[in-house]
């Protein structure tokens, strides 16, 4: 039995009482209605916040990290006041302000294959607003063996992508991707930079599919990929067909519980904090600081974008980007000590991997990047 609307919520919810698709019939479905949004991000900011004042009835938010000075350009749900707060935290007092009748639960942890299916059970659709991969496949094939859609979104630069996966219907995430991206060939946000607006567009396409799948109206993205161009202003979709084939949604599926995603892709999901290499290989800011001063000639690569050089440098570091390292090998002596840096580490770390299956074996990974050489060494550098 639908839940009734007090004389409130039919003032608050008029102009959705309005529309035939939606009616009051609608309303009370959405506000019996429960979304589990993984992630209070870029993404999971506008999805939150449409839901919420949508009257979707129970709202559950998963994060684990706190609100960065660095997040405010996009993730809408926080604000200046609430740097340093745990993002679960900070959403929840948004969203109660927004909408004080819906029902909120947070769970600041990761999500992983322990809790994943504790925490996803009370929820009717999962909205994926993450950004890395393992939890994306655990996502994905949580979904798949619980029977709930998954409402995806991704986003890099000026492009996006957004579509409802949902394998009673139609192909999951692992038909159109079987199995990951070697482990740093795609960047995060976080390496990569992304428009402020763009999870925006992304994110309340997420929320309206959640809406449209709740109220039973429209035609949903199940079957379609949505493909999104900032620049250009462009939508294009792709068709998917299900993989017969596929590890959790075919025929004969050999993913039948949910496994360990860090090691299947690769990569950490769970990763807020300095990106580092095998502690073998990595120098942090003070000791490279340390043996610079004592007059040690080193060779310091910095691996970033040339556009990042005018934002912050290391005075007589060589700039060889990333993508070029491998194409300008020649250009490095292996019998001189190099010093590999990026923004916070994680190209860097890559970098390192190519140098190592070079051959090269006097090379080090600067532990943070160049942002921790801002924190701890040179302080008139902005972290970025």
């Amino acid at each position: 039995m639908l839940p009734e609307l007090s004389r409130e919520e039919i003032l608050r919810y008029s102009r959705h009482l309005l529309i035939p698709e939606v009616g009051l019939e609608g309303q009370r479905k959405l506000k019996a209605a429960s979304v589990l949004i993984i992630g209070t991000g870029g993404l999971g900011s506008p999805v939150a916040l449409y839901l919420a004042a949508a009257g979707v009835g129970h709202l559950g938010l998963v994060d684990y990290d706190v609100v960065d000075q660095s997040n405010l350009q996009r993730q809408i749900v926080h604000g200046t006041g609430m740097v340093s707060r745990l993002k679960v935290d900070s959403a929840r007092i948004r969203l109660l302000d927004l909408n004080p009748d819906i029902q909120m639960n947070t769970f600041n942890e990761p999500f992983t294959a322990a809790n994943a299916m504790r925490i996803a059970e009370p929820f009717d659709i999962i909205v994926d607003g993450t950004d890395n991969f393992p939890t994306r496949y655990l996502i994905n094939d949580l979904c798949v063996l619980t029977g709930k859609p998954n409402v995806y979104g991704a986003i890099y630069r000026f492009e996006g992508q957004a579509s409802v996966f949902y394998a009673k219907e139609g192909p999951c995430y692992r038909c159109l991707f079987p199995e990951p991206p070697p482990p740093g060939l795609v960047p995060s946000c976080a390496d990569a930079g992304v428009l402020g607006v763009l999870p925006g567009t992304i994110g309340t396409i997420q929320a309206t599919e959640a809406i449209k799948f709740l109220l039973g109206i429209g035609s949903s993205l199940v079957g379609r990929l949505l493909l999104y161009d900032a620049l250009e202003m462009s939508f294009e979709y792709v068709n998917l067909k299900k993989n017969p084939d596929c590890k959790v949604c075919g025929s004969h599926p050999e993913v039948t519980t949910l496994i360990d995603y860090n090691e299947f892709c690769g990569v950490t999901g769970l990763d807020h904090g300095q990106a580092s290499a095998a502690k073998e290989w990595d120098i942090t800011a003070g000791e490279l600081s340390a043996r610079l001063q004592s007059g040690k000639h080193l060779r310091l690569i910095d691996v970033r974008e040339p556009h990042e050089l005018a934002i912050s440098h290391i005075d007589g570091a060589d700039n060889i980007p990333l993508g070029l390292l491998a194409a300008r090998l020649k250009e490095l002596d292996s019998a001189q000590e190099i010093v590999l840096f990026c923004k916070t580490g994680t190209r860097s770390t890559r970098a390192l991997e190519i140098l190592i299956s070079a051959g090269f074996r006097k090379v080090k990974n600067l532990k943070g990047g160049i942002n921790a050489w801002a924190t701890e060494v040179d302080r008139s550098l902005p972290i970025y």
